[in-house]
């Protein structure tokens, strides 16, 4: 079992995920050994297969072969009314959540989620603004605004998709999260990840691609690669509060929606 406990705690969601969704068999992970690389040990080994099953980098064509999948789950069949009625008692939950003491005590109110409780496509950024935090619904300031614009253009509206972030009350002055306030609300994301079983998640900047991935490096290295988080593909792009700060990176962010869109069979490119 791999030591990182980040990496323990997301096997442990993913089983708990995979079994809410009636999935009982799992096939075994499988990796290539390099020829530069010596024999492995049982120990190492089974480390790096509990890794691969977390976090596991792949093409969006392997992704899709036979035997490179480490979850055969099939989509969850639960009802639109029943997820959402499991979404609204989870939001309940986190409108009296107080774990996160500074949150609880400077936040005008908890900002849950918004969209399509089937959504096939699920966005996760960081944490709330001030806006956010007024209106009580995530990307609603201008980066929001900027969100919806991405949308449209990639063929999308906001109401087929689901968006959260990882923190659901606004950190004082728009600071990052804290990587305990990180762990007192994954409970929530996962639980709202479970509930809508997206088919893709899009993380929306570094600090969402950490939390959710474990992956410390910059969205620069983590674009166009797709990765699996239980039956979800994966993949990273830029928050759109970074584009409002460097409109260069706009054309980065489209070719990741062509890339995600690419991977769902439509071509943004074609009229």
């Amino acid at each position: 079992m791999a030591k990182n406990p980040a990496l323990r705690r997301a096997a442990r969601q993913q089983v708990a995920s995979l079994r809410a969704a009636g999935v009982t068999r799992v096939l075994r992970s499988r990796r290539v050994q390099s020829a530069s690389e010596g024999p492995q040990s049982e120990e190492a080994s089974a480390a790096r297969a509990t890794d691969d099953s977390v976090s596991r980098e792949t093409s969006s064509a392997p992704c899709r072969a036979a035997g490179l999948s480490l979850f055969e789950a099939k989509r969850s069949d639960l009802p639109r009314n029943e997820r959402e009625e499991q979404l609204r008692e989870v939001a309940g939950r986190v409108a009296a959540c107080t774990r996160c003491e500074e949150l609880a005590r400077t936040r005008t109110q908890t900002v849950f989620g918004v969209g399509n409780s089937e959504a096939e496509i699920m966005f996760v950024g960081e944490a709330p603004g001030a806006d956010e935090d007024r209106l009580g619904e995530p990307f609603v300031g201008a980066a929001g605004q900027l969100l919806n614009r991405i949308l449209e253009a990639s063929r999308l509206n906001r109401s087929e998709v689901y968006i959260c972030n990882i923190l659901r009350c606004r950190p004082p002055g728009n600071r990052n999260p804290l990587p305990d306030e990180a762990e007192n609300c994954r409970e929530y994301l996962d639980a709202q990840i479970e509930i809508v079983d997206p088919d893709y998640i899009v993380c929306l900047g570094s600090i969402a691609a950490k939390n959710l991935l474990g992956l410390a490096d910059s969205i620069g290295k983590l674009r166009g690669r797709i990765f699996q988080y239980g039956r979800a593909k994966v993949i990273c792009t830029y928050h759109p509060a970074y584009l409002l700060r460097n409109p260069a990176a706009k054309k980065d962010v489209w070719d990741d929606m062509k890339f995600l869109m690419r991977d769902r069979g439509i071509d943004l490119s074609s009229k």
